[in-house]
């Protein structure tokens, strides 16, 4: 996503540049002409509609060739005015390679209008070096932000991978203890019926009986678990898809899943959130609602996006159990808000709300 800053200075300058010289007020040589000028400002207003500005893009060369092109713009047009195109450009390949490649690139550039104000304007090295180091520094300021912005980037999503890793670590020490806990019962109970099987036969009966509810339990107690550690791209889903998806692993629940407005990606974490927002109002609907049908909207609107989950059964008599402030802190880590509450006509309702 191109920095809002970066997106106004761009198109402040660079119509600025063209009309400069359409007025004009040429400051390049005559023999260049303004075409010359126009065709390179094309060139870089195309590649600034293709800069990428993801960290872990595959279109590096792109940046690459935004810079150049703002380095021969710069070094014909002789006015200064396309120095902030420069540092935009400079802003990007620190975003996209690191700071030690921007200030390599910065060195270059600066090099490369030393011998460009010597060659094509006849200046003296000390003048060219002077008129290009006004604009080295304002560009060393902006690789610095840029800087800083990046490494805070790559600490949200570390941070963000380390809450990924230590919720699956959480979760298998639940499944571990879960487990082991109603083996143990079961082994327990099996042995008590092979002890009681010929002199106690009803007692023998009874607790294979418990021991095969436990199991049930046990396999319930699974299912909840894998659904917490699933990724959430089940076999090529995504948004809805991937939702009722989820639904259907919840044996025993009616869900009813309908979309509003037009479905489109959310990015990343926001998908991840409601996937875990659906996942924790089913999860609370089968535990404690007695509820008969679920009924859930996706709605997609201009500016947000919302997940409503509501069922008929019992309602609840308080909503701050672990997981709904869990929840509630993930939304609102997105801008987001999470309502949660019993329904005037009955059940319970739970309602996550997303910028979009």
């Amino acid at each position: 996503m191109r920095p809002l800053l970066f997106t106004v200075l761009f198109w402040v300058v660079a119509p600025a540049v063209l009309v400069v010289h359409l007025l004009g007020a040429p400051t390049y040589p005559a023999w260049l002409g303004v075409a010359a000028i126009v065709g390179l400002l094309a060139v870089v207003v195309a590649l600034w509609f293709a800069l990428p500005w993801e960290i872990t893009t595959t279109r590096r060369a792109v940046s690459i060739a935004f810079v150049i092109a703002c380095v021969v713009l710069g070094a014909v047009d002789g006015s200064g005015l396309v120095a902030p195109l420069l540092l935009i450009g400079l802003g990007n390949v620190t975003q996209v390679f690191g700071t030690r490649w921007a200030f390599g690139t910065l060195a270059v550039t600066v090099v490369l209008f030393v011998v460009g104000g010597m060659v094509i304007y006849g200046q003296d090295w000390v003048t060219a070096l002077r008129s290009a180091s006004t604009s080295a520094v304002l560009c060393a300021f902006g690789i610095s932000v840029a800087a800083a912005v990046r490494k805070a980037v790559l600490q949200a999503e570390e941070i963000r991978r380390l809450a990924v890793a230590e919720e699956r670590a959480r979760m298998a020490r639940e499944m571990h203890d879960s487990l082991g806990h109603y083996l143990t019962v079961v082994k327990v109970g099996l042995e008590n019926a092979e002890r009681l099987r010929e002199r106690a036969t009803d007692k023998a009966w009874d607790e294979v009986r418990q021991a095969k509810l436990l199991t049930m339990e046990a396999l319930t107690e699974t299912r909840r678990s894998v659904r917490a550690l699933r990724p959430l791209v089940l076999d090529g889903r995504r948004g809805s898809d991937a939702l009722r998806e989820l639904a259907r692993t919840f044996d025993g629940l009616r869900v009813r899943l309908q979309v509003t407005g037009q479905e489109r990606e959310i990015g990343p974490d926001a998908e991840i959130v409601l996937y875990r927002a659906f996942q924790e109002g089913l999860t609370n609907v089968l535990r404690h609602a007695q509820a008969a049908e679920v009924v859930a909207e996706l709605s997609f609107a201009p500016d947000r996006v919302v997940l409503m989950i509501s069922d008929d059964g019992r309602g609840a008599e308080a909503v701050d159990g672990f997981g709904l402030v869990g929840l509630g802190e993930r939304v609102e880590a997105l801008g987001g808000a999470v309502t949660a509450g019993n329904r005037a006509a009955g059940g319970f309702e739970l309602r996550v709300e997303i910028p979009a």
